[in-house]
């Protein structure tokens, strides 16, 4: 028999098909973390960290990563070019909790770029463990939909991006005539 995990957050997000938990918590000072937990369900790196089970205001933290534009192409990009994709892609991530069927308020929300990556960063409260997670995943799967759709047609694309664009474009061709979802 395994063991159970050991509180109501931890637990609704052991139970979720869309997490495994990974070795290291999220520690950032603000909150105490019990654990973190991977998303499986996109091609870019998200983890969320969940709170202790003791927590009197329930704060969950989502970091997902994802390549620069530079960093998802084969091809020279102009600044312009890099810094107007980055400027949009932020600015479109801020409406993710729009995507969800929950009322879901941030305490925190940011997105910076860190070397060949960007970093989007949510935080929010939620008393029910089990709606965390499912805001989690779709948060997640927010970043990387609005990556697809924001990715700059004329350049040859790497990697994850490669993939996502080709199954987008796989997708299309089966219902209609087919393309990116640019």
């Amino acid at each position: 028999m395994t063991e159970s995990p050991g509180s109501d957050p931890e637990r609704a997000f052991e139970d979720h098909e869309a997490f495994r938990r990974v070795t290291d918590p999220t520690h950032n000072g603000e909150h105490d973390r019990a654990a973190a937990y991977a998303v499986t369900t996109t091609a870019f790196d998200g983890t969320a960290a969940v709170p202790a089970a003791s927590a009197a205001h329930p704060t969950y933290e989502l970091v997902v990563r994802t390549p620069t534009l530079e960093a998802a192409t084969s091809d020279a990009v102009g600044t312009a070019v890099a810094v107007g994709w980055f400027e949009t892609f932020r600015t479109r991530l801020g409406d993710a909790p729009g995507a969800t069927r929950h009322d879901v308020s941030l305490t925190a929300f940011g997105v910076a770029e860190d070397g060949n990556e960007v970093v989007v960063r949510y935080e929010f409260e939620e008393s029910n463990p089990r709606i965390a997670a499912q805001v989690a995943k779709t948060f997640t799967e927010y970043v990387e939909g609005t990556y697809v759709e924001g990715v700059v047609p004329g350049y040859e694309y790497e990697g994850p991006v490669a993939d996502l664009i080709g199954q987008a474009s796989a997708q299309g061709s089966e219902r209609t005539a087919g393309g990116t979802p640019l």
